[in-house]
């Protein structure tokens, strides 16, 4: 165990003292829910007491979502900086160590998940500068299934990165699958304002899941079924995600 931990955490700080030379992206990636969070949360106030979530108050209905959107979105591109250091020869260099195969993508989901930490309380500092109000418990658990949701995401990133070992045709792939995750996870609007269809459709989608258990959470209603089944899923994708991931790598060793 000490010699893997050991393994894990080469990995770690070589990744870690590549992002701190390079900041910036830390900012980048949360640029996109910071602008949804100052630009459509106005927009919600009037609507968001005609909604059946729980609140009344726009940003607490808002900064869910948004948490979600981070995890999902900004661990999807991780895979990017793996095809580039699989061109440069890193990747190879790592495969003839006698380091596990899983280590080489722990230390690389522990950057990203630190990373992803620090963007989800930057979030949620400005709802609450903005007005938002939530359990602090209930808050503490939405960043963990953030959290969780984000080392899903990352793994999936990189296991697609060394599959495909093309940011021409990884772009495209994340593309059409994350326009689908967005449209019917209900991360800006909830599903019930919907269709019947279109609610029947977003039952079979595990994010819906996520963000209703993690809005739930922040407005205290920790006993709830979304948050049990919020708190599965993240679960259950984060396993399925680490799996895939720990397989190619493997593969790429064969």
């Amino acid at each position: 165990m000490n010699t893997y931990l050991r393994e894990c955490s080469v990995v770690f700080r070589r990744q870690i003292r590549m992002n701190l030379r390079n900041p910036a992206w830390v900012l980048i990636g949360i640029m996109q829910p910071v602008l949804y969070l100052v630009l459509f949360g106005p927009l919600l106030k009037p609507l968001v007491g005609s909604f059946d979530s729980g609140t009344t108050n726009a940003y607490t209905f808002l900064v869910p979502g948004l948490l979600v959107q981070l995890g999902m979105f900004g661990a999807f591109f991780a895979g990017f900086s793996l095809i580039g250091e699989w061109r440069e020869g890193v990747v190879e260099a790592e495969r003839v160590t006698p380091a596990s195969r899983s280590a080489l993508l722990v230390g690389r989901l522990t950057r990203d998940i630190l990373q992803l930490l620090v963007q989800a309380l930057i979030l949620v500092g400005l709802g609450y500068a903005m007005g938002m109000r939530g359990s602090m418990s209930g808050v503490l658990l939405g960043i963990l299934l953030t959290l969780l949701v984000g080392g899903a995401c990352a793994a999936a990133s990189n296991a697609l990165a060394l599959t495909t070992k093309s940011e021409d045709v990884m772009a495209p792939v994340i593309n059409i699958v994350m326009m689908p995750i967005l449209l019917l996870s209900g991360i800006l609007l909830p599903m019930t304002i919907g269709a019947g269809w279109l609610q029947r459709t977003s039952d079979f989608m595990p994010f819906r899941w996520i963000v209703d258990g993690v809005r739930d959470a922040f407005v205290g209603n920790l006993d709830t079924s979304g948050v049990m089944w919020g708190t599965t899923w993240a679960l259950v994708l984060f396993g399925l995600a680490f799996w895939w991931g720990t397989s190619v790598f493997r593969k790429e060793n064969a």
